[in-house]
C-alpha cells in the first residue's frame, strides 16, 4: 500500500490489514483453504474437490498459498506430495465465521440462499477495494471526515481529488454515508459493524491471538466478547459441522457447504440501502 499521512503504529496495521487480505481474496483461494481444512492433501485430492476448476489452474493457487505462507507443500516422495496448512494457515480459518455473521446481517439479500463460501467471497470484495481499508480506519478513528482531510491522511503524496473514487464507491457499497457533496464522510451502520472482523485480521497479521481482537485500538470494545458468535446460514439447508470445533481448527467440511454455485444469481437491493454484492 502507498504511504499514508497516519501514525506509524496504525500505518503499519492497515498495511498488514490490507496484506493478509490481498492473500485470501483472489478467486478460489478461500476455497481452497478451506478443502485443506482436514488432512493434508494430495493434488489430485484438492483437484476432485474443485471440479469447477480447469487444467492448469490449481497449481498457480496453491504455489501462490505456498509463498504466502499459508499453505504448505510436503514431499514425501518424488511421486508423493501432499498439501497442508501451516499454523499459520489454520489460524486464520477462524475470522470467517466473523465474516460470514457480518455478510448475513449486513449484505443486501438475494433471490435464493447463499452458501458460506459466497458470502465470504463477497464480503473480500468490498473490503479489498483500493485504498477501502485506510479510509475505513480514519473514518472509524476519526467518526467524520472531510474528503479533502481523508486525501491528506490516505494519499497524501497524490492528488487530493484521487480520494473521490474510492469514496464513491465506498458509498455505493453501503459501508461509508455522505449527506452530499462538499458533506464529511462518516462509516454506515454496515462500516462500523466491521469491527470484529478488521479486529481479528489485525490481530492475525500481526501474530497474534484473535482474542486481542477486542483490544484493538480503533476497531477494538470494552468488555467485548471475544469468542465468536455461532452463525446460521439458511439453516434449514446447511448440514451440521461432523465434529466440534477444535481451537485454531474449524469443522466446516463438506461439500454442500462450500459448493461452487454454478448458477447465477441477481440480487436485489435492500430497502434500507445494505452494502452491494
Amino acid at each position: 500500500m502507498a504511504t499514508t499521512g497516519l501514525p506509524p503504529d496504525t500505518a503499519a496495521d492497515v498495511a498488514r490489514v490490507t496484506e493478509a487480505l490481498a492473500m485470501i481474496t483472489p478467486r478460489w483461494n478461500v476455497r481452497i483453504m478451506l478443502a485443506l481444512s482436514g488432512p493434508p492433501l494430495r493434488y489430485s485430492q484438492i483437484a476432485d474437490k474443485m471440479p469447477w476448476l480447469q487444467n492448469g489452474q490449481l497449481h498457480p493457487k496453491l504455489r501462490a498459498l505456498c509463498d504466502a505462507g499459508l499453505v504448505q507443500r510436503t514431499e514425501h516422495t518424488s511421486r508423493h506430495v501432499t498439501y497442508g496448512h501451516t499454523d499459520r494457515g489454520a489460524a486464520l480459518l477462524p475470522v470467517l465465521p466473523l465474516v460470514v455473521t457480518w455478510a448475513e446481517e449486513h449484505l443486501e439479500k438475494t433471490d435464493r440462499p447463499l452458501p458460506a463460501i459466497e458470502q465470504i467471497e463477497d464480503s473480500l470484495t468490498l473490503l479489498t477495494r483500493r485504498h477501502a481499508t485506510a479510509i475505513l480506519w480514519v473514518l472509524k478513528s476519526r467518526e467524520e471526515v472531510s474528503g479533502r482531510a481523508l486525501a491528506r491522511i490516505v494519499m497524501p503524496s497524490s492528488d487530493g481529488t484521487n480520494v473521490y473514487p474510492p469514496l464513491r464507491q465506498l458509498v455505493a457499497d453501503g459501508l461509508v454515508d455522505t449527506d452530499g457533496t462538499g458533506q464529511p464522510y462518516r462509516l454506515s451502520e454496515a462500516g462500523k459493524s466491521l469491527a470484529p472482523v478488521f479486529g481479528a485480521l489485525s490481530a492475525w497479521s500481526a501474530g497474534q491471538p484473535l482474542a486481542q481482537a477486542a483490544q484493538h485500538p480503533v476497531w477494538g470494545r470494552a468488555n467485548a466478547v471475544t469468542v465468536p458468535t455461532r452463525w446460521v446460514s439458511n439453516q434449514a439447508r446447511l448440514p451440521a459441522p461432523a465434529a466440534p470445533v477444535r481451537a485454531g481448527k474449524t469443522a466446516w467440511q463438506g461439500r454442500d457447504l462450500f459448493s461452487h454455485a454454478t448458477t447465477a444469481h441477481p440480487k436485489t437491493a435492500l430497502a434500507t440501502g445494505g452494502p452491494r454484492r
